[in-house]
């Protein structure tokens, strides 16, 4: 329609280069808008697929499918009408516009724009029914927590997952941040295999491997917050660019903050760019501040990467990617076990194998983090099931191995080390 045509023509490219702008928008006018259809259908059919991965089942999917539809049938792809858009669709409709209208110009212009559109976009008794009762659904709008809002509507969303639905459920989260950019596809599964694959070389304990390879999944959710004209740009970033691209962990944090069960994932997932000489972003932390799986996860990003192309340059070769990760070892930005643990994971040969720092254990790993984190000798053991001679045993042993006297010196070598990350929800 015209009124398509018009919107796209103020925001196609925007943010872009000028000339860049006006070749897009004119590519756009001379096909009919063809391509636009097509990356809406697409849309479409990979929120329905993403639905099905999670078992969510057709009362979810087929919503989805019908999110660019309308009621008057000139939607898209245009294949229903009337009361052949299911209600969850036609309230979706409605309810995406009148809130943005909302949010810009209050009630009224909320109103304005469902009587405008009653008939066409949308269907003319739920809008009859939304401005009768108006005032009262946009209600305390602003101070609405969705989320807490919807499960309460319907308990069930809050049911438990089993380990393998929850597990391919963060796959499909990175499968589905990935669809960005079609040069990024797989590299939040590749990413996480080599994460979780450098966590076991290095000799991390089970849960550590876990939450590392399961961050790696979904390290890049929040690229799905920048706009594509960022991921897209073929020639160097803006400094506005730059700065929109650098908020993806933090909006990866954001988004997987908001239940238990995701948010240590997220706090590893969100550091995947920091750097051990404070380099990095979002938080610009330095080697003491960053846990060693997070390390793990940032050298798994940068190699995996640079092995796929990008808008700016091709993919490099295995030996070219390599030089890359030692040359951040080299610059003390990457940690040089995570590298090597990483380069191992990805078929390299290394020098040596790298171990868990201090030449500790694993299980001398776990006695160290919990007694940084306060626990005597007594809850430790209850913690790991075990003894309290046996815990004993363990920090003489690691009093040795770290030289140090004290609970106080082991506490600042595991943080210094970066092994004490936040402790998982109970």
């Amino acid at each position: 329609t015209m009124a398509m045509a018009a919107f796209v023509a103020r925001h196609l490219g925007r943010g872009g280069p000028a000339l860049r702008r006006v070749g897009m928008v004119g590519r756009f006018m001379a096909t009919a808008g063809r391509s636009v259809q097509k990356v809406m259908e697409a849309h479409c059919r990979a929120t329905g697929e993403f639905a099905d991965r999670l078992g969510l089942g057709d009362n979810v999917r087929t919503p989805l499918l019908q999110a660019f539809e309308r009621w008057d049938g000139k939607g898209v792809p245009g294949n229903v009408g009337r009361e052949e858009v299911v209600p969850a669709s036609r309230l979706v409709h409605l309810a995406d516009n009148v809130e943005a209208f909302h949010h810009a110009g209050g009630v009224e212009a909320a109103i304005a724009v469902a009587r405008q559109r009653r008939g066409t976009q949308f269907a003319p008794q739920l809008v009859d029914c939304f401005c009768d009762h108006a005032t009262e659904v946009l209600a305390d709008l602003g101070d609405l927590s969705a989320w807490d809002a919807v499960i309460a509507l319907d308990p069930s969303l809050g049911a438990p997952m089993d380990d393998d639905l929850f597990e391919e459920a963060l796959t499909a989260f990175g499968d589905f941040a990935d669809l960005k950019d079609p040069l990024r596809t797989g590299h939040s599964r590749g990413v996480a295999s080599l994460a979780g694959d450098a966590a076991s070389f290095l000799g991390l304990p089970s849960a550590d491997v876990k939450n590392v390879r399961r961050a790696g999944w979904v390290h890049d959710v929040g690229v799905i917050g920048v706009s594509s004209t960022v991921w897209s740009e073929p020639g160097p970033w803006s400094f506005a660019q730059r700065e929109r691209a650098r908020t993806h962990p933090y909006l990866t944090e954001r988004m997987l903050a908001r239940t238990p069960a995701l948010r240590r994932i997220g706090q590893c997932a969100a550091l995947h760019h920091e750097r051990l000489d404070g380099s990095g972003y979002p938080k610009g932390l330095t080697a003491d501040a960053i846990p060693v799986g997070a390390r793990i996860l940032g050298a798994a990003d940068v190699y995996d990467a640079l092995r796929q192309p990008r808008p700016h340059r091709p993919a490099v070769d295995a030996k070219a990617a390599e030089r890359v990760l030692r040359d951040e070892v080299a610059a003390g930005r990457i940690d040089g076990d995570a590298a090597n643990a990483v380069l191992a994971a990805a078929g390299h040969r290394v020098r040596r194998r790298a171990g868990l720092p201090g030449g500790l254990t694993p299980r001398e790993v776990d006695v160290v983090v919990l007694l940084a984190r306060g626990r005597s000798n007594r809850a430790i053991a209850e913690v790991l099931g075990v003894s309290r001679r046996t815990v004993t045993s363990h920090l003489e042993h690691v009093y040795t191995k770290l030289g140090v006297s004290s609970r106080t010196e082991a506490a600042l070598f595991a943080m210094r080390h970066g092994l004490v990350e936040e402790p998982a929800p109970d």
